[in-house]
C-alpha cells in the first residue's frame, strides 16, 4: 500500500503536492501581463509555486505591505527600492527586471498642448519622492521647467491619477499603457514620452525583503524562472492573439485595441518596455540613482552603486549561471 502511494505521488504534478504560495502584489493592468500568463499556462505551478496575485493603489501602500510580511514579492519602481532604503533603511533588494525605459507618456488636460502651459500648475504623480516622480520632473526640466515652478500632488497609481486629470485636480501626469490610451481617447493631449527622453531606465523591478529571500530562496528561483518562461512565451509572435485574449479576459475593463496597443508596446522587438527574459539594465539603474541624486536632495547621502539595490545571484540561479 506504501508503495502504490509512493508512485501515486510521483506522478502527481510538483503543483498538486504542497505548493508553496507566494503573495504578489502588482498595479493592475498590462504590466501584470506575464503574471497572468505565468498562471494560466501554468508555469508557476509547474515549478510548484500557487501565486495569490493582488492589486494596489499605490507605491508607498505597496512597500509598506512589502517591509510589513504582509507579501513576499512587489512588482513595483526600481526608484522604489532606492527611496526606502536610502530614506527607511529598508532591507530590500530588486531580483529582477519587469520593464525598461520610461514606459509613461505625459497627459495634460484639454487645454494644455505644451509642457510651458503647465507652469504653476499641479502635476499628480503616485508619490511625490518615489517612483515616477523624479522621471516627470526629468521630462519637465527638458521642457524649460525647473521645481518650484509647478507643484506635485501624491496621487497614487494610474487609475486614481486619470480621474485627478479628469476632474480637474491635476493638469497633467504621466500614465501607463493602456491608461494612457484611455485618457488619449477621451480628448485629453499628448506632450511627451518618458522613454523618448530616458531610454535607459529600469523601469519595474521584482522586490523582496533580502532575509525573506535568504529563508525562501528555492521558491525565489523558481519564481524568477516560471516569470522568464512566462516573458517568453509573450514574446512569441505565434501567442499574440491568445496573449491579448487572455489580458481581456483578465482585466475587461480594458478594450481590445487598447490590450492590442499594449501589446505592441510592450513586446515589440527592438523598443518593447517589457525587460527581455526579465533581465535588469544595470546602467539604467545607474540612471534611476542618479535621478533620484538629482531631484530627491543630498546626493551625498546617496550609495550609487547599483549592485547595493539590486542582488543577481537568484536570477543568475534562475537562468542556470550558478
Amino acid at each position: 500500500m506504501r508503495l502504490l502511494l509512493a508512485l501515486v505521488l510521483c506522478l502527481l504534478p510538483l503543483s498538486s503536492i504542497g505548493a508553496a504560495t507566494l503573495r504578489v502584489m502588482g498595479f493592475s493592468g498590462s504590466s501584470d501581463w506575464p503574471m497572468l500568463v505565468g498562471q494560466a499556462q501554468g508555469f508557476f505551478a509547474r515549478s510548484g509555486l500557487h501565486i495569490d496575485l493582488v492589486s494596489t493603489r499605490g507605491s508607498a501602500s505597496q512597500m509598506r505591505a512589502l517591509l510589513a510580511g504582509e507579501v513576499d514579492v512587489a512588482l513595483t519602481a526600481m526608484d522604489n527600492v532606492v527611496a526606502f532604503d536610502a530614506r527607511d533603511h529598508a532591507d530590500i533588494i530588486a531580483v529582477m527586471g519587469i520593464n525598461r525605459g520610461g514606459r509613461a507618456r505625459l497627459i495634460a488636460s484639454r487645454d494644455i498642448r505644451s509642457i510651458e502651459a503647465l507652469r504653476h500648475r499641479v502635476l499628480a504623480v503616485d508619490a511625490v519622492d518615489t517612483g515616477y516622480a523624479f522621471v516627470l520632473r526629468e521630462i519637465l526640466h527638458r521642457g524649460g521647467l525647473e521645481p518650484g515652478e509647478y507643484s506635485l500632488a501624491s496621487t497614487g497609481g494610474s487609475p486614481d491619477r486619470l480621474a485627478a486629470l479628469e476632474d480637474g485636480r491635476a493638469a497633467a501626469t504621466l500614465l501607463n499603457a493602456p491608461i494612457d490610451a484611455q485618457a488619449e481617447a477621451r480628448g485629453f493631449n499628448v506632450l511627451a514620452n518618458a522613454s523618448d527622453i530616458l531610454p535607459r531606465y529600469q523601469g519595474s523591478v521584482a522586490a523582496v525583503r533580502r532575509a525573506w529571500a535568504r529563508e525562501h530562496a528555492d521558491a525565489l528561483v523558481a519564481f524568477i524562472r516560471a516569470y522568464v518562461e512566462s516573458v517568453e512565451w509573450l514574446r512569441d509572435p505565434a501567442h499574440r492573439e491568445s496573449a491579448i485574449a487572455l489580458l481581456l479576459q483578465r482585466l475587461p475593463r480594458i478594450a481590445p485595441q487598447d490590450a492590442a496597443r499594449s501589446y505592441a508596446e510592450l513586446l515589440d522587438p527592438n523598443a518593447g518596455a517589457l525587460s527581455p527574459r526579465a533581465a535588469m539594465d544595470v546602467e539604467g539603474v545607474r540612471v534611476v540613482l542618479d535621478l533620484r541624486a538629482r531631484y530627491a536632495g543630498r546626493p551625498e547621502a546617496l550609495d550609487r552603486d547599483p549592485f547595493r539595490y539590486y542582488d543577481p545571484s537568484y536570477y543568475q540561479r534562475a537562468l542556470g549561471h550558478d
